[in-house]
């Protein structure tokens, strides 16, 4: 299982409908609205590393309202 910190940024005032709308995607453990440079962060997950990227291009990218996004794949060192 592979796991991710999604970091969005999202037009000025849409930060609550799009973790709600993020919130709904199979994959998504977690989508809070934040303060600072970033407007969303999301914990997701997947089997492998191709369907995590799926998962952010296909899925979470195509929310109306995102600008931007950085994901950070958890890793145990």
């Amino acid at each position: 299982m592979v796991h991710a910190y999604i970091l969005i940024q999202t037009e000025v005032g849409k930060a609550a409908a799009v973790a709600a709308e993020i919130s709904g995607i199979p994959g998504v453990a977690t989508a809070e609205d934040v303060t600072g440079p970033y407007d969303v962060i999301v914990r997701a997950e997947a089997d492998t590393v191709d369907q995590l990227g799926q998962l952010v291009v296909a899925r979470i990218q195509n929310v109306e309202g995102i600008t931007r996004t950085l994901t950070c794949p958890v890793v145990h060192l």
